[in-house]
């Protein structure tokens, strides 16, 4: 008998210590798991950036500042937690991360990733543990075309878009094109965007020779040898989706050297530095924004919001990955109060997956339609200019604007084999 009590009473224990540690969420709460590069060469020029943003805008948010359809408080009514996780350290810690904020963190969603082997690597997570999750930034095409997600959306648009409207943007503004070499990072995005500019150049400009492809790893750092190769294999632009520290360093490095006196740079990021390397980058270097953000960024109501008061707050205007990262909260707001419009009480994951799919709405860079990817993944149109400094301070000048039926293949295509066919269907008018 007195076993049989003790046995209880350890039962009961067990129960009670089980029921303390179970994360409890309050009707009221919102927990949102954020992820983005808070430490290493990306920090400065990509993470903080989308870290300052998110913080500025879940304020607004929760106090129902944003004009409509964003002023109702929270995300349908509920207070927004968040809760950052450091992408530093390479996609097996980011998909262990990921499985800790589901499972003890108790998240009801999850924004983040702005490296391409994260968004390769996560996904498989997130279906596993049915839980919503919107990639915010980063670029390889190859999420959407390779494998089809129910949960996971991306609401920025591919590097497809980006390398296309890039061989557009010189093909159209350079008469005396005749020659492009490339430098861009050893992994998918690398890869993926020199194949989609090279392969599209090919066909807009045929006989442009390719005088070198360089292909160092990512996170280098130093690229004496690269630079080597570009300077003995001139050109007349040289392209590079260099992103983060390392696009900073080459920018550095390149113009240490003169590497950019002769050869016009192509930096399909290079919107990114513009603040902060104002004074390094190189007259007429040809920077894309990776859509239509930061120095881009239509004139809007959400966007005089924004850009007004990220300025304000943090010293410097908002780049393009801030503008992703609102564009990427507004999306999950957005498609959470539309479910819940059809249901009584909160709606379920499958509800705002639901509501999600083929989901157009505005943001502070103008439309996002989420058209691709089986309504999973957003297109949007591409923005090219050439950097100069006007009253002493950074600008563009040459702007093209490319649709997004121009430069993105349409839904069920991949890039490569659009591109491969010589971009048919593409509305460029």
């Amino acid at each position: 008998m007195l076993r049989s009590i003790t046995k209880r009473s350890t039962l009961a224990g067990m129960l009670l210590a089980t029921a303390i540690t179970q994360p409890v969420l309050a009707a009221d709460e919102y927990k949102l798991g954020l992820v983005t590069f808070l430490s290493g060469g990306a920090a400065g020029p990509f993470g903080v950036p989308a870290k300052n943003a998110a913080d500025l805008t879940l304020e607004a948010l929760n106090n129902g500042q944003l004009p409509a359809p964003y002023n109702q408080s929270g995300i349908n009514g509920q207070t927004i937690t968040p809760i950052y996780i450091d992408e530093a350290g390479g996609a097996t810690k980011q998909a262990s991360e990921y499985r800790n904020l589901v499972e003890r963190r108790g998240v009801n969603a999850v924004i983040g990733y702005i490296s391409s082997g994260d968004c390769l690597a996560v996904p498989a997570v997130a279906e596993q543990l049915k839980t919503l999750t919107v990639l915010f930034d980063c670029g390889t095409p190859r999420v959407f075309e390779e494998q089809s997600y129910k949960y996971v959306f991306r609401t920025s648009p591919t590097a497809t878009m980006d390398n296309v409207a890039a061989a557009r943007y010189i093909q159209e503004t350079i008469g005396d094109l005749d020659s492009v070499s490339g430098i861009n990072q050893n992994y998918s995005f690398g890869h993926d965007s020199w194949s989609d500019f090279s392969g599209s150049l090919k066909h807009l400009k045929s006989g442009t020779e390719i005088t070198t492809e360089q292909f160092p790893k990512i996170y280098a750092g130093q690229y004496g040898a690269e630079i080597s190769a570009l300077m003995v294999n001139p050109a007349r632009v040289i392209h590079s989706s260099f992103w983060g520290g390392d696009m900073e360093a080459f920018l550095l490095q390149g113009s240490a050297r003169g590497l950019f006196e002769d050869q016009t740079v192509l930096l399909t990021t290079g919107e990114s530095a513009m603040y902060r390397l104002s004074e390094q980058i190189p007259e007429g270097a040809i920077l894309g924004g990776r859509g239509p953000f930061g120095i881009f960024a239509p004139d809007n109501e959400l966007n005089r919001w924004f850009r007004k008061t990220y300025t304000a707050r943090f010293g410097t205007p908002p780049t393009y990955p801030a503008y992703k990262m609102v564009q990427a909260i507004l999306g999950l707001k957005l498609a959470t109060e539309k479910a819940a419009a059809n249901v009584q009480g909160q709606p379920t994951t499958e509800n705002v997956v639901a509501a999600f799919e083929n989901l157009e709405y505005e943001g502070p860079g103008g439309t996002v339609s989420m058209t691709l990817g089986n309504g999973h993944q957003a297109s949007m149109e591409m923005v090219y200019g050439r950097y100069t400094q006007k009253d002493g301070a950074p600008a563009v000048t040459q702007v093209r604007r490319y649709a997004a039926a121009c430069v993105n293949p349409p839904n069920g295509v991949t890039g490569v084999d659009w591109i491969g066919m010589g971009m048919p269907g593409a509305k460029c008018n």
